[in-house]
């Protein structure tokens, strides 16, 4: 489902040229779930950018479900994403003005899909929402918000779910809540599953960790 061959990120700074990823290479099959870990810094959230091509590597490529991602342009790329991937981020990244439902709803009437309200309404219902779907996110509290970004990125049915930090602005408590609703859809929809975290727990309930350090794979189990 996803292949990494050889990539690497190096940016210009003031002084000296640096190098946040160097030559990494792994593969993911179809309904994985895998945490990259590592320190801060070690090139983690670069790594996860560079995989769903919201940036491009400096050298190597990326493949997801088939498609090279080094070989389109910004809006192919943009329509992989689209069509194949979900996100879900430690921020929530939801539109303020526009309430649960609407913000659900969104991917599904920018792909023009038929019969997009219903779709948005199970999976609020699915996520245990179905009685704030009008509310608006700051009428929401931390766990319900992330829930409206999860129903949001599954929404479209993607292959391949993208999770930075997801629960990273939460109480130990509704982070565990968050965890569980995450794997029980990864297991009901076969969706592949692919978060940074620097929660070993998480990371635990993952079939396979990936380790950076340094901007290098360090272990890959």
């Amino acid at each position: 489902m996803i292949q990494v061959e050889n990539l690497g990120k190096v940016i210009n700074g003031p002084a000296q040229r640096l190098t946040i990823l160097d030559n990494i290479s792994f593969s993911i099959n179809a309904a994985e779930s895998v945490a990259i870990v590592g320190v801060s810094g070690s090139g983690k959230s670069t790594l996860l950018g560079l995989m769903a091509g919201l940036d491009l590597p400096s050298h190597g490529r990326v493949c997801l479900d088939g498609a090279d991602l080094n070989q389109l342009d910004e809006d192919g790329r943009a329509r992989v994403r689209h069509q194949r991937v979900g996100f879900v981020f430690q921020s929530f990244q939801l539109l303020p003005g526009l309430t649960a439902l609407e913000n659900v709803l969104l991917p599904l009437e920018l792909n023009g899909t038929a019969g997009s309200e219903q779709m948005a309404r199970d999976w609020l219902q699915q996520v245990g929402l179905k009685d704030r779907i009008h509310h608006y996110p700051n009428q929401l509290s931390g766990g319900e918000q992330q829930r409206v970004a999860i129903a949001r990125a599954f929404v479209g049915g993607p292959k391949i779910l993208f999770a930075d930090e997801p629960t990273g602005n939460l109480d130990q408590t509704t982070a565990a809540q968050i965890i569980e609703l995450l794997f029980r859809l990864n297991t009901e929809e076969g969706t592949t599953l692919v978060i940074v975290t620097h929660d070993e727990n998480i990371a635990d309930r993952c079939l396979r960790r990936l380790t950076l350090a340094g901007g290098r794979l360090q272990d890959s189990t």
